[in-house]
């Protein structure tokens, strides 16, 4: 009878150490979603200082006239192009 109480016992335990390491789990991957929303709402906000700067005019500008005006500059001559080169580059290194 004892060596099946033993059993239940360990049973018991590791179903606990099982829902801990669930519960690790979660935590990290809560962890990790949240460096990765703060990393991209870092990223927006430096483009969008960025955008501001090189453009004022966007500063007091709704998101679809900026997209707008985005999509029209990436359609004259040789932006496409020189955009590919110059944003390729900061890849090599």
């Amino acid at each position: 009878m004892k060596e099946k109480a033993d059993l239940f016992k360990q049973r018991d335990e590791a179903k606990k150490k099982a829902r801990q390491y669930e519960n690790q789990v979660k935590i990290l991957l809560n962890k990790q979603r949240d460096a990765e929303r703060n990393a991209r709402t870092s990223r927006l906000c430096k483009h969008g200082a960025i955008l501001e700067g090189v453009f004022p005019a966007t500063v007091n500008t709704d998101g679809e006239a900026i997209k707008e005006f985005l999509i029209e500059v990436s359609l004259l001559p040789g932006v496409k192009e020189l955009a590919e080169k110059m944003l390729n580059t900061g890849d090599e290194g």
